[in-house]
């Protein structure tokens, strides 16, 4: 049966098992233990003999004709343990803050140190309730687990928690609650660790906040950004939204480069502090990211207009110009911006999509905020899908030509044909060239998928002139600059003719007007090699790019491609575009001058293939004659000559 262990008054203390206690409570042999702050110490006092309590029985008489018994030396046999009194001492001497509660949550007693930490008499602090000194009750889980420890089901518990003393000043303290041995009571203990909770709170200030502009770094925004979609999502109080404005400084790398760093840190310092301005009328969170990029956090917003206006104050603020040690500066800023429902959103999320429209916004023109765009941001994915995957779609030849005739407007007999890659892909369909060609510049896969289209375009080149050696075809190739570039293209060319047994003379490359038109170097070489092994050059666009005509008379080209734009004016007869008239015209002369011929691209109807060969023009390529086509169509071409509408 449990029962209270401690005793109040020095009127009951327990007698000594043997002898009689000295002036200090200790029984003969008996020696005072050693006192540390908390395990040295009994959890709980031992309870006090009763005086009126039975005694033991004396020892038995010695029976005549025995041996005597031995004489027990002092301290031999049992010895008793430490008195009631010293345990008491060290209870009251401890520096640390104690309690003894029963399994209820009462305190039945408390020592000095605690009423000390506590700023009140130890004395009032009996019968209260442990839960209310130890704030024990205000977090639902520590409550759960304090009640745990009371019924005996945990064996302990360690919180920390911030306390009011009794003269209002607050202190920071470590909580802990466990069953005392051998008792149905539980020591509370109480540890001060404000001064070390104050340390850790500056070191992780140093840690969550930028040294130049003093606001939260990445490290804290991504916190609080976190906090925020979990208190958005379950807050049925709050609009359950969230936006972010994401920005970075137009042209900042200049001020350093030509100002100093220090110059620099003192213009961010500046930002900083119209952007805090921008956003104290809301409350929303700034931080700066790393660099000259920052970011406004808004909790609970209450739709895009909020952000669009809150990114057009941010614009208007950062236009002023700032002064900087007495230097008159002037930055712009690029803002992108996001706004949606907190459920479902993740913070990785939330700064890829304003990561997104900040590029947006760059690339429209800078100085500007735009808004994230779902089906803009799918058609990047879409981008960012394609370009990942070029280079494995050519290893497995996921790609297919397409051929469309360049026909004699003079005849109209099928003079060429020009190959078009198409990717038949397997999650998209079948994407024309402009839908991925420009990807596979940028990241070089059309180095490999040039090299393939080339291989595939003279091996049908080649069939078709075995299947009609009377009417061999010129198969006309797209080639990008790049190419020339990362590759051996000539060396590329040579290998591919001597491996098709293609004849050269069969085989037209085609590059655009802005990358042959001041083309120097290795690119000029490659095309010169190219034409002295008797491949035709051509250049395709002619008429929208640089157009420097005194490249004509110095590169080795055959053919001019007139771009689309000029045969527009051609369609209607009663209407025609003089201007374009005169101009093809002008390019159709000078080409013949220069013993080049000419191809008019975009023909569509019988009237431009007329217009066209009145000026001159020699060969024609558009839907009028056929559009793109598999090669067995082309062969069919090929055997109904001449061709017709």
């Amino acid at each position: 049966m449990c029962t209270n262990n401690l005793e109040t008054t020095n009127a009951t203390r327990e007698r000594a098992v043997s002898g009689t206690p000295d002036g200090q409570g200790r029984a003969p042999g008996a020696t005072l233990p050693a006192i540390t702050e908390r395990d040295a110490i009994p959890s709980v006092l031992p309870v006090a003999e009763d005086p009126g309590a039975p005694r033991p029985a004396p020892s038995a008489p010695s029976v005549p004709g025995a041996p005597p018994s031995p004489v027990t030396p002092p301290g031999a046999g049992h010895t008793p343990g430490p008195a009631p009194g010293d345990y008491r001492a060290a209870f009251n001497a401890a520096r640390l803050a104690m309690a003894v509660v029963d399994r209820e949550g009462r305190v039945l007693d408390a020592n000095p140190a605690l009423g000390a930490l506590l700023g009140t008499d130890p004395g009032l602090l009996t019968t209260r309730s442990a839960a209310d000194l130890a704030d024990l009750h205000e977090d639902p889980r520590t409550w759960r687990e304090y009640r745990e420890v009371l019924g005996g089901r945990l064996a302990r518990l360690r919180r920390t928690r911030r306390l009011l003393r009794a003269d209002g000043h607050a202190l920071w303290a470590e909580i802990t609650v466990e069953p005392a041995p051998d008792s149905c009571s539980l020591l509370l203990s109480m540890a001060d660790i404000s001064d070390q909770r104050d340390l850790q709170g500056r070191l992780r200030h140093l840690q969550m906040h930028d040294p130049v502009t003093k606001l939260p770094n990445r490290s804290l925004f991504f916190e609080r950004m976190t906090s925020a979609l979990e208190a958005a999502t379950y807050d049925h109080e709050g609009t359950g939204r969230i936006g972010l404005c994401y920005l970075d400084l137009d042209g900042f790398k200049a001020v350093n480069d030509t100002l100093g760093h220090r110059v620099g840190d003192r213009l961010l310092g500046a930002v900083a502090q119209r952007l805090i301005d921008c956003a104290a009328p809301g409350g929303h969170l700034v931080a700066r990211l790393g660099g000259d990029e920052f970011a406004l956090l808004v909790r609970n917003s209450t739709g895009t207009e909020q952000l669009c206006d809150l990114a057009r104050s941010v614009l208007a603020a950062l236009q002023e110009p700032f002064d900087v040690g007495g230097q008159r500066l002037s930055v712009s800023a690029s803002i992108g911006v996001v706004e949606r429902p907190a459920a479902g959103t993740h913070t990785t999320w939330l700064m890829q999509a304003a990561d997104t429209t900040l590029y947006w916004a760059k690339e429209d023109g800078k100085a500007r905020w735009t808004l994230f765009d779902p089906e803009r941001n799918a058609h990047r994915m879409t981008r960012q899908a394609l370009s990942s995957t070029l280079r494995p779609a050519v290893e497995r030849e996921e790609f297919v030509l397409d051929y469309q005739p360049l026909v004699g407007l003079g005849d109209g007999v099928v003079r060429g044909v020009e190959a078009l890659v198409r990717w038949d892909h397997p999650q998209f369909g079948r994407l024309s060239p402009n839908r991925f060609i420009p990807l596979a510049e940028e990241n070089g896969a059309i180095v490999p998928l040039g090299r393939w289209v080339l291989r595939t375009a003279c091996r049908q080149a080649r069939a078709w002139q075995l299947a009609n050696p009377t009417h061999p075809l010129v198969v006309s190739v797209n080639v990008a600059v790049r190419q020339v570039w990362d590759s051996d293209l000539v060396a590329d060319v040579g290998a591919i003719l001597a491996e098709t047994r293609l004849p050269p003379h069969l085989l037209q490359l085609e590059l655009t007007e802005s990358a042959v038109m001041g083309s120097t170097g290795r690119p000029l070489q490659a095309l010169q090699q190219l034409s002295d092994m008797g491949v035709a050059i051509a250049i395709d666009d002619f008429g929208t790019g640089y157009s420097n005509l005194a490249y004509l008379s110095r590169l080795p080209v055959s053919t001019l491609k007139l771009d689309g734009s000029f045969v527009q004016g051609f369609r209607a007869e009663e209407h025609p575009n003089p201007a374009d008239q005169t101009i093809v015209e002008a390019l159709v002369q000078l080409a013949h001058r220069l013993g080049l011929t000419v191809t008019a691209e975009c023909v569509e109807s019988a009237e431009q293939a007329e217009r066209l060969r009145r000026i001159g023009c020699d060969t024609g390529q558009g839907w009028f004659y056929s559009r793109p086509v598999p090669p067995d169509r082309i062969q069919a071409m090929i055997t109904t000559c001449p061709a017709s509408g």
